[in-house]
């Protein structure tokens, strides 16, 4: 949800730097682009839509400068237009500012400078912060201490980027919003707030839009301002100096490529064998059925049974396609007899249950969802014990939780979760088998988990899918059932297909399909049923198949072959026989597969769906 770069150091390059940097920020989501070079003065070019729309509007415009910011922006105040696209500029055009984020008392402050004479061209929250820097210089205040002292009013969630004109730096802020600044490998040191003048710096609101320049990260914190001059300076709200590690970012910028694929998204499905290995990796043994996750070496939980624990239950706080894999985890920690329940981030941050003993976990991607760090800070101020299951290393949650658990499934650019989700139900086993289940469970779950990476490449292979979208790519809805762990994938399924595609899709619990939603099946409304195994579960879903065929409603079914699903199907998605909590990670595989084709015959744009942002950092 927006993007943020920066760039001091490439000379000649750096618009182009700026403007290749916006493009590796796509991913997130955003409606319109710009930029802003210090020279002389401050130049900006912007403008509604896409990088491309940027790139055209620059051909007739002449920016200058060795150093510059630019931004995708995310509409919240005010439509996508070019007024309202960043950079935006005070009054005299001699500040610009980018900002990701919510300022929540803009419209006080809108007001307060609009009485003192200043004039507003746009319609954002955003444009509050030039003004107030301005201000400051014309009451006689250097430049740092003008932008800090505007900052110093903002209330809500922010990462900021500035240059005043006559000042050859970068200002920058953070609360609440992700910011990194990328150190150049030609002279880092330890101490980031030392340098030789030489150095190359990068400010972004996320690592790929410099990971190719360097692999060498310094992460702010909230309440710290950069200052980018040639060297940085990172001090706190009161002017000290801070000191800051450099991290060593791993991925290699060519993960980021779409390697021959038409879509991020079908080339992140791909990946997911390799993603999966890269999540097991020497965390079980097969021959032992054990499994050693030093990340979570001091967390126990109490049995029904008997055994002490340090934590009660388990309480996970999660937004959208994490929130599917928060309801599996729970019933995977009911099944080792302990408590557990899922609860959508947003609701819990409002209205939060007692935390207790209960241990919470933050399920998210990025890391950096709002949402989720809020619930994750509400129950720290009640006392409670948090971990982050994340993928990112560095991210918020990360530095913030008093556990991290990373899913290791490296870095995912299509908007639709695709191998993280699945990454998330493979590292929420390990955490359930570490933590809280028995040797019994261990033997029967870790060939299965050591089995999985295969098996989805095998469906990969011989997948079907394409041929069913095509069938049901005009359909009128779409319905999906499950039962147990296939419930929560029976949710996911229908949000990827209502996310790329475009189109009406809903899951539901199987036995729920009678309570209600049958009255809208019919013969223009598929529903994507997935069966596991031959037991209990499995007869009811048929049985459910069963209550839609009678109702002329076509059935695909997801299904291993181990029940008669398939018999009373139209069309059938194969999955391996698995165990039944990696058959859900095998059913969803179908189910994206799906979900990619339908959209990709509708002609939708599938790894930046209309009004939907990779990382949501706004509440």
């Amino acid at each position: 949800m927006c993007g943020i770069i920066g760039c001091f150091g490439r000379g000649d390059e750096t618009l182009d730097t700026l403007v290749h940097g916006l493009a590796k920020l796509e991913y997130r989501g955003y409606d319109s682009a710009g930029v802003a070079l210090l020279g002389d003065e401050i130049t900006v070019c912007k403008t509604a839509g896409e990088i491309a729309d940027l790139r055209d509007a620059l051909r007739s415009k002449s920016l200058s400068g060795h150093l510059g910011i630019g931004h995708t922006r995310w509409s919240t105040h005010g439509p996508p237009t070019d007024a309202n696209a960043h950079p935006h500029l005070s009054e005299r055009g001699s500040v610009a500012v980018v900002h990701n984020g919510i300022i929540e008392n803009y419209q006080t402050l809108r007001d307060e400078l609009t009485a003192a004479g200043r004039t507003f061209t746009s319609d954002t929250d955003t444009e509050v912060v030039p003004h107030l820097t301005e201000q400051g210089l014309d009451e006689g205040m250097e430049p740092e201490a003008a932008f800090r002292a505007a900052i110093e009013r903002l209330e809500g969630s922010y990462a900021i980027a500035a240059l005043i004109e006559g000042v050859n730096a970068i200002f920058a802020a953070r609360n609440d919003s992700p910011l990194v600044v990328g150190i150049g490998s030609d002279g880092s040191t330890d101490d980031t707030t030392t340098g030789d003048g030489d150095q190359v710096f990068f400010l972004a609101s996320d690592v790929p839009a410099f990971r190719e320049f360097t692999a060498d990260v310094v992460y702010l914190e909230d309440g710290e301002f950069a200052r980018i001059d040639g060297t940085l300076a990172v001090t706190d709200r009161d002017g000290t100096p801070v000191s800051k590690s450099i991290h060593t970012v791993e991925w290699d910028a060519e993960e980021t490529g779409k390697s021959g694929y038409d879509h991020f998204m079908l080339k992140e499905i791909h990946e997911q064998p390799r993603a999966l290995r890269q999540c097991l990796r020497g965390r079980v043994n097969e021959l032992t059925a054990s499994v050693d996750v030093p990340d979570v070496d001091d967390i126990s939980f109490v049995h029904p049974g008997g055994g002490r624990g340090k934590f009660s239950g388990v309480q996970f706080v999660a937004c959208g396609t994490s929130y599917h894999a928060a309801m599996y985890a729970t019933q995977l920690f009911h099944e080792a007899g302990v408590p557990a329940q899922a609860f959508l981030a947003s609701e819990y941050a409002t209205s939060p249950p007692p935390v207790g003993d209960n241990l919470v976990v933050g399920v998210s991607q990025s890391g950096e969802t709002a949402d989720t760090l809020s619930a994750l800070r509400e129950a720290s101020s009640r006392g409670g014990q948090t971990l982050a299951l994340t993928n990112t290393v560095g991210s918020t949650m990360n530095r913030e939780c008093d556990h991290t658990l990373l899913i290791r499934s490296g870095p995912e650019i299509g908007v639709a979760a695709t191998k993280t989700f699945a990454g998330q139900l493979a590292t929420l086993n390990l955490l359930s088998l570490a933590t809280a289940e028995r040797p019994a469970s261990r033997r029967s779950l870790v060939p299965a988990l050591r089995e999985l990476p295969g098996q989805v490449q095998q469906v990969l292979d011989e997948s079907n899918a394409e041929a069913v979208a095509e069938h049901y790519a005009d359909a009128r809805s779409y319905f999906f059932i499950g039962r147990g762990y296939q419930y929560p994938v029976a949710l996911e399924g229908a949000l990827k297909l209502k996310e790329i595609s475009y189109e009406h899709a809903e899951g539901f619990a199987a036995g729920e399909l009678k309570h209600g939603p049958l009255a809208l099946v019919d013969e223009e409304t598929p529903v994507f049923a997935l069966v596991v195994g031959d037991g209990e579960p499995a007869r009811k879903t048929v049985g459910n198949i069963k209550e839609v065929e009678a109702r002329d409603g076509p059935v695909v079914a997801v299904t291993d072959g181990r029940s008669d699903a398939g018999r009373y199907a139209d069309h059938v998605l194969s999955i391996p026989e698995s165990h039944p909590r990696t058959a859900a990670i095998l059913g969803n595989v179908q189910l994206q597969l799906v979900a990619y084709h339908v959209a990709n015959r509708l002609g939708r744009s599938i790894d930046r769906p209309r009004n939907l942002a990779k990382s949501v950092t706004v509440e």
